[in-house]
């Protein structure tokens, strides 16, 4: 009977010994897992937008590099009376480079013969409509600087826009807008204000149709004049 206690008392002693000589795992060896290094990013894939937002201290740079890749230089603008063609002076190369940005851009569709005044200018690129106003806000704010010492003369068929050295530059001189001289001698006070930078090359007689069109007191025609389309031709 001894024995017997003695044996289950030794069978007792060694068994718990060996649980406690088992090393006890770690949590952290279970929870751990390897991490990742992370991944190398090939700068070359990261996309940039594909048209910067101007201002007036981006634009100037931009149209420098976007003058010289961007050559073309006439531009057919379509209206419900017919085309008007344009040829755009390659020496005033900011205008001409930030009217083909906004063809290219279709910012013109849309837009209105806003101003009209017979036997002077109609003037173009605007409207009241919200979603031109989205349109420049989407490409920015910014003004062109003037190039208006190179002796052009404001003939009668001539494309030209406000200097930016007039007073109130943000409201005349919005690189978005441009009048054409419709007056059959030509408008030349306005020459060393505003900056010639183009000439109607087809259709002044589409230019007199919409000069003709009655107005109200603000010189806006009563049927609105829309220009459908402004596209780059050879």
């Amino acid at each position: 009977m001894i024995r017997i206690l003695l044996l289950s008392a030794l069978i007792l002693f060694f068994g718990c010994e060996d649980k406690q000589s088992k090393p006890k795992e770690s949590p952290s060896k279970i929870t751990k897992t390897k991490e990742k290094k992370p991944e190398k990013v090939d700068k070359s894939e990261i996309e940039t937008p594909e048209f910067p937002f101007l201002t007036d201290e981006n634009a100037m740079e931009f149209f420098l590099q976007y003058e010289k890749e961007n050559t073309e230089n006439k531009v057919r603008i379509t209206t419900k009376f017919g085309t008007i063609d344009i040829l755009l002076y390659d020496q005033i190369k900011f205008h001409r480079a930030n009217f083909i940005y906004l063809t290219k851009r279709g910012y013109f569709e849309g837009t209105q013969f806003y101003r009209v005044v017979d036997n002077f200018v109609i003037q173009a690129g605007n409207t009241d409509d919200p979603k031109i106003k989205r349109k420049r806000a989407d490409i920015g704010h910014y003004l062109l600087p003037p190039d208006t010492k190179r002796g052009l003369k404001h003939h009668r068929g001539v494309i030209s826009v406000p200097s930016s050295e007039i007073a109130d530059a943000y409201k005349l001189a919005s690189p978005f807008e441009f009048f054409i001289v419709q007056k059959k001698d030509g408008a030349y006070h306005l020459d060393g204000d505003y900056t010639v930078f183009g000439e109607v090359i087809a259709g002044m007689d589409v230019v007199d149709e919409i000069a003709s069109q009655e107005t109200d007191s603000g010189e806006w025609p009563l049927r609105n004049v829309y220009i459908k389309k402004v596209e780059i031709i050879d």
